[in-house]
């Protein structure tokens, strides 16, 4: 997982999670475990993954088990890269 780190980055930027960001990691749950993500941050999250990494998500590329751990996110964004 060589983009954790930017992954990592984003949420924090997004959430403002400060100091909490560096408790993140590959097995850190996100859904339901980090109360400023609500269904508004994933939009933004979303956005500013497209932003950063001039990728594309499509309404339906996107679910909850994407969001279920900063691992499954970060695979996600290495998949799109390698589209």
């Amino acid at each position: 997982m060589q983009h954790i780190e930017e992954v990592r980055n984003i949420l924090s930027d997004v959430l403002s999670l400060g100091e909490r960001r560096n408790s993140l990691n590959a097995d850190s749950p996100l859904l339901g475990a980090i109360p400023e993500l609500d269904s508004m941050a994933v939009v933004n999250v979303i956005t500013a993954l497209e932003d950063h990494f001039d990728i594309t998500v499509d309404d339906d590329e996107i679910s909850a088990k994407t969001f279920e751990t900063v691992g499954s996110l970060t695979q996600f964004v290495e998949q799109k890269l390698a589209e």
